[in-house]
């Protein structure tokens, strides 16, 4: 019979002004903290006294918080739920290579940073291959960092073009009856993607380099028959592209170039009986070694801290149904 054993933790606070930071709203954080390792934690004077089993747990995640505040980050309870996470699996945020190299600036001067470990493989990989498909479920981040990547690659003349494409798989018929010309009704798909270049850019330096044709956003449709040489590609969607239209757009590439395909193979779209090219793609190029597959997880979601327990919720549901 396993003893139950019970440990008190004590951390100097100091008179830590950032001590605050690190509670929370009504000490919001700190109770997170006392339910994921069940521990309670109290202040006494300058000193936090923890009490539990996982006591040294629960101050590992403390002294990790205190670093990310001193780094100037923010403890959020997205950020919060992430660095315990961490730990549970043995890990520290700040020897995680996390959040370590800038990807690029908004235009307002804020950096983006790969924010969690798949994050960071992921922007890893842009950085070393050629033809990278980022696979992951909504929120985390997979098309904002390959926008924020080629925005970077295009300002270090790297490239000399930003090409971002979008299947419309409802497009269709229903299409002819959308008021507007032929731009004005793709337009809406393409939005997620102006969203993005538009944060990182500006809006008005993004327009102007799109009339200049040095970014285009663009119906998956427009790209066949094109060769497209010292461009940054990225198709987002691409759970929604066919089989045809997967090796359409990956054959696209021209010297100089650069690809990245961006999906979440658990929303596809694509009319019953049509087969998602991003599935057939992940088989059919598993072996070659110059492309590479990066699987985000719900873990890397960084939107509200409902859309991880949305997707967890949905993924279990379905394992349920399917024993898949």
């Amino acid at each position: 019979m396993e003893k139950d054993f019970k440990e008190v933790v004590r951390i100097d606070l100091g008179g830590d002004q950032d001590a605050v930071l690190l509670f929370g709203n009504l000490d919001a954080n700190l109770r997170a903290i006392e339910t994921a390792f069940a521990v309670s934690i109290v202040m006494r004077g300058d000193e936090l006294v923890i009490n539990g089993a996982e006591a040294r747990g629960a101050e590992a995640v403390i002294r990790d918080l205190f670093w990310i505040i001193a780094s100037g980050e923010n403890i959020d309870e997205q950020k919060l739920e992430y660095v315990i996470s961490l730990h549970e699996n043995g890990l520290t945020y700040r020897d995680s290579n996390v959040n370590k190299d800038i990807v690029a600036f908004t235009q307002k001067g804020k950096p983006i940073k790969a924010k969690t470990l798949g994050q960071s493989a992921y922007v890893k990989a842009i950085k070393e291959h050629e033809i990278v498909f980022g696979i992951g479920p909504a929120g985390t981040g997979k098309t904002y960092l390959a926008v924020a990547m080629a925005v970077s690659a295009y300002k270090n003349k790297e490239v000399e073009r930003i090409i971002l494409a979008r299947p419309a798989v409802e497009a269709g018929e229903r299409l002819g009856f959308l008021p507007g010309d032929l731009q004005e009704k793709v337009d809406p798909y393409l939005r997620p993607l102006y969203d993005a270049l538009y944060e990182i850019m500006g809006r008005d330096t993004a327009l102007r380099l799109k009339e200049k044709e040095t970014i285009e956003v663009v119906p998956l449709a427009y790209m066949r028959g094109r060769t497209l040489d010292g461009s940054f590609i990225i198709l987002d969607e691409a759970q929604n592209t066919t089989r045809e239209q997967m090796k359409m757009f990956l054959t696209r590439m021209g010297f100089g170039s650069r690809v990245v395909v961006t999906g979440d193979i658990t929303q596809i779209d694509l009319p019953e009986g049509k087969g998602s090219g991003l599935v057939h793609a992940a088989k059919v190029l598993a072996n070659v070694k110059e492309i590479s597959f990066c699987y985000l997880k719900d873990s890397d979601v960084v939107r509200h801290s409902l859309v991880k327990k949305i997707i967890g919720a949905y993924d279990r549901y379905e394992h349920r149904v399917t024993g898949k």
